[in-house]
């Protein structure tokens, strides 16, 4: 949550720059919505999205369940394995209740819900595992020859890597209240550089869960302002606690401090983030 407000914050500060060195996003369409001829262009400091909501319907529910999130057959591109997809897919569902949590409650999938949201990543561009590796070497030979001076170290502006989504959320009678088609790539100047060909997609995972999140919570164009500091609870959760609601237990505990050292570190994210936890067995039938 911290190194994306600071990445929201040096956009307004450095935005060209950020733009010339940041990996492309294409705004695709995998055909699961509803509709995509009447979503507007809503475009953030970094993200690209294209929205619709029904504000009003929106802000009237009180919970939201979330059916887990599933890659395009079109994203599904050669050297990431099954694993790899899941923990970013899980990434993104987790990041999407806990952001939820803010102003509805949730309820696990199987039950029903005023609103129910469906996210679908539409592209993902591998990131290149052998210039992160390059950055950290220079990083620690920073360290060694400049010890002490907070000279920050550049991201090699070269394969960076990319995440396109998808997602609508629905009433209970079916009816779509809310889409949005998203794209954003990964920067040179900030956020995680991970060792991991899925390293900058897990990390663009939870930008999306909190962009379309807060459409949800705010019934409103979620990049037309700058979020003030999350509830407690949301903070306690991304620390590694319990979330607010136990239906986010589905998607596991976030990595806390953990993950905050592994993202600084450059280690891939499954070395630290253990994912969604088992499904519960069904009841016996009677």
């Amino acid at each position: 949550m911290v190194r994306r407000t600071l990445g929201r914050a040096a956009g307004l500060l450095g935005l060209p720059l950020l733009m010339a060195g940041c990996a492309n996003a294409p705004l695709e369409q995998s055909g699961t919505l509803s509709s995509y001829s009447d979503l507007e262009q809503a475009d953030g400091l970094l993200a690209k999205s294209r929205i619709r909501v029904n504000k009003d319907k929106v802000l009237a529910a009180r919970t939201v369940r979330i059916v887990p999130t599933v890659f395009a057959r079109g994203a599904k591109q050669g050297g990431i394995t099954e694993e790899q997809r899941a923990l970013v897919a899980n990434a993104i569902d987790r990041s999407l209740c806990l952001g939820l949590s803010d102003r509805l409650a949730v309820v696990p999938a199987s039950q029903p819900a005023d609103l129910t949201v469906h996210a679908v990543v539409t592209h993902m561009e591998i990131t290149d595992e052998n210039a992160v590796a390059a950055t950290k070497v220079v990083s620690v030979a920073k360290s060694v020859l400049l010890p002490g001076v907070p000279v920050p170290t550049p991201r090699l502006p070269v394969g960076l890597g990319s995440l396109s989504m998808e997602a609508e959320a629905r009433g209970a009678s079916g009816t779509p209240e809310a889409a949005m088609v998203w794209g954003r790539g990964a920067n040179f100047l900030s956020g995680s550089a991970r060792v991991s060909k899925t390293g900058d997609a897990y990390e663009l995972a939870g930008a999306f869960g909190d962009d379309f999140s807060k459409l949800l919570v705010t019934g409103e164009n979620p990049f037309k302002s700058l979020s003030g500091p999350p509830p407690v609870e949301r903070i306690q959760a991304l620390a590694g606690g319990a979330p607010k609601y136990a239906a986010c237990d589905a998607f596991g505990r976030a990595p806390g401090v953990a993950g905050l050292v592994s993202g600084v570190v450059g280690t891939p994210p499954e070395w630290t983030d253990k994912g969604a936890t088992a499904a519960e067995p069904p009841p016996p039938a009677r």
